[in-house]
């Protein structure tokens, strides 16, 4: 939609925070299922690296949340860190900085939340529709993610219930 009342964008943002809160776990237990030593790992020349893939997925999911809170969308994902050379710091990462990004999301007024926001030039729409396209995102390529495990040697685990490898619980 292109106009949102301030009541509506809060529903909204209870909606989709609600589906991120319950898709984060399965996220960080996606990035931590990379074993370490195969961070190089890629399936073809042109993908990313798993090491560069997990950053991604976390890196962007926080990125969103802040720039939503931020009220605008600066291009360029930052570069992985160089304390972070493995799934498993990623997912620490993830874990230290996900927290506070949700936090501003879930602060911010209902008049900021439906206030047109401008995606790098390419489409603006009600500030808290943004987070539905972060969502899907980070939905994305986790499953890409999720598919590099098992050429790695790794065990996939359940996303939306069991996978081959992680049982019904």
């Amino acid at each position: 939609p292109q106009h949102m009342e301030p009541n509506e964008a809060l529903v909204v943002l209870n909606m989709v925070m609600a589906d991120a809160d319950f898709e984060a776990p399965t996220t960080r237990k996606v990035i931590a299922a990379v074993p370490a030593g195969k961070e190089d790992y890629a399936p073809d020349p042109k993908s990313m690296n798993a090491l560069k893939l997990a950053w991604h997925v976390a890196s962007a999911d926080i990125w969103f949340m802040n720039s939503i809170a931020d009220g605008k969308f600066v291009p360029g994902e930052p570069g992985i860190p160089a304390g972070i050379t493995s799934a498993a710091d990623v997912a620490a990462w993830y874990d230290a900085n996900r927290p506070a990004a949700v936090a501003r999301l879930k602060a911010m007024s209902g008049e900021d939340l439906a206030k047109p926001l401008d995606f790098m030039g390419v489409f603006t729409a009600p500030t808290v529709t943004f987070l539905t396209l972060s969502l899907r995102h980070i939905i994305h390529h986790r499953g890409q993610l999720s598919a590099y495990l098992r050429p790695m040697g790794a065990k996939v685990p359940g996303i939306y219930g069991p996978s081959g490898d992680e049982p019904m619980a």
